[in-house]
């Protein structure tokens, strides 16, 4: 099967193991690069208090779930603790074609997924300095009980394994630098020629670009 064509906006997949400060990068990121927008998964559940739909989650109920998925519109999906929860492969590909670069936080397998459909999407993998670092970052967010974080720095190991399958690696070592290559990257991607040429088609086409097909 022929891979889809670059569309002018770029899919940006972030994944880490769990301490690595992945969600603390991309919370800074979208501050920095507001144009990006965060990937919105839908969910069955009902709202916490403060939560909004289109927010945190788009809440819909069981039956719209599972017909959305009959139909193939999620990217990934999974039951958790008797909820569902979904990536919602129409709305990437409408933002995406409109020209908005959309990131997802997700998992190693789940970047897997997602990139069978988008092969051209980015995919980013933030490593901590060390183990114990991981550790000690662990404990301080003082959200786990101390079983929960020795099951998340075991779990660690396994994720880590799959950095090579990503095109980036960051070390969260000092985080003014991790932010800084995380925006170099989508800088970066932004000046690839395919996203430039599908960004500026009409430039392109008065100046004589063409794209190389041996590339």
């Amino acid at each position: 099967m022929q891979a889809p064509s670059p569309t002018p906006g770029s899919l940006f997949l972030v994944a880490a193991p769990s301490g690595a400060g992945k969600s603390t990068l991309v919370n800074a990121l979208l501050l920095k690069e507001p144009a990006i927008k965060l990937s919105i998964s839908f969910t069955t559940r009902e709202p916490r208090p403060g939560e909004i739909d289109g927010r945190e989650y788009h809440f819909i109920s069981v039956a719209n779930f599972l017909e959305r998925n009959s139909q193939g519109e999620f990217l990934e999906s999974a039951e958790v603790h008797g909820n569902y929860y979904g990536t919602s492969r129409t709305l990437i590909e409408q933002h995406m074609q409109a020209g908005t670069d959309i990131l997802l936080e997700i998992d190693w397998q789940g970047t897997q997924q997602v990139k069978k459909r988008f092969p051209h999407s980015v995919a980013i993998f933030i490593l901590p300095p060390s183990i114990p670092a991981l550790e000690e970052r662990l404990k301080k967010r003082g959200q786990d009980e101390p079983h929960i974080i020795t099951r998340r720095i075991l779990a660690a190991g396994g994720e880590i394994a799959h950095a090579s399958e990503f095109e980036y690696v960051i070390i969260n070592q000092e985080f003014a630098i991790a932010l800084s290559e995380l925006n170099a990257i989508v800088i970066s991607t932004r000046c690839r020629f395919a996203q430039q040429a599908s960004r500026n088609a009409a430039l392109f086409a008065q100046l004589g670009i063409h794209a190389n097909p041996t590339i």
